[in-house]
């Protein structure tokens, strides 16, 4: 099954699209070449762009803490598992206290040191991280692997805590949400939603079907228009009825 997300508001795009640079991150940080290193390295750099919103830790622990409050709710619920429900809210507790620690504005440790600002300031320029342009950094990627990893992540730790923070805040907006099993009569489905509120969408398709969703959705309605690719990848509308799961997720 391919997992397909797709965000109602701008403050849920902003949290996947650090998500999926985060995981980019682990993927060449986790590598020894240093062509690896050099994407990981540009992928902290895309995430403090990113991240530039002033009160993006604000709105995480604001969330973060409400979420706190409404788990404490179902503490007199028996039909709620104690120790998952003291774990879950062990981790927000650790999360929130390890974000409103952190000092500064996000990256700010990265924007003053003057030597990854100057690689940050050529790979904006398509080849511009060339031996001849970045001699210094050239130099520093001959050095052992193990040096470059644990420099890339001396420069990622500060940043920890704000990526924990987005863990936590998709990780429970995804579990509120509940699959159903639906059909695009002809590739197409259309869900009235009424004004409620909702922060994002996940649907879910058998892979071998070979159908990609187009997703459009505010508060009034959600429509989705399935198609396919053809030899040159060009978008073609699928006419055959589609399976798939929706979930709609809300805190």
């Amino acid at each position: 099954m391919i997992v397909y997300e797709y965000p109602f508001n701008e403050r849920i795009r902003t949290l996947l699209r650090l998500e999926d640079l985060y995981e980019k991150f682990a993927f060449f940080i986790s590598h020894e070449h240093p062509q690896h290193h050099h994407v990981a390295l540009s992928t902290i750099f895309e995430m403090l762009e990113v991240a530039g919103r002033a009160d993006l830790k604000s709105d995480l622990l604001q969330e973060l803490e409400r979420q706190k409050q409404t788990l404490l709710g179902f503490r007199s619920n028996p039909n709620v598992e104690a120790e998952m429900l003291d774990a879950i809210l062990h981790d927000l507790d650790r999360i929130s206290s390890a974000l409103s620690a952190s000092q500064g504005k996000t990256g700010q440790h990265i924007r003053e040191n003057e030597w990854l600002m100057s690689i940050r300031g050529r790979t904006i320029i398509p080849g511009g991280a060339c031996e001849f342009d970045l001699p210094s950094y050239y130099a520093w990627q001959h050095d052992a692997p193990e040096q470059r990893v644990a420099d890339i992540q001396k420069w990622f730790m500060p940043l920890v805590p704000l990526f924990d923070g987005i863990s936590m805040v998709l990780r429970l907006l995804r579990e509120s949400g509940r699959p159903v099993k639906m059909i695009a009569q002809s590739g197409s489905y259309q869900q009235m939603l009424q004004g409620k509120s909702y922060q994002m969408l996940r649907l879910s398709i058998d892979e071998t079907l070979g159908a990609i969703p187009e997703i459009s959705a505010n508060k009034y309605m959600l429509w989705v228009r399935f198609t396919s690719q053809d030899g040159d990848m060009k978008p073609k509308a699928l006419e055959s009825d589609v399976p798939f799961e929706l979930s709609l997720c809300s805190f």
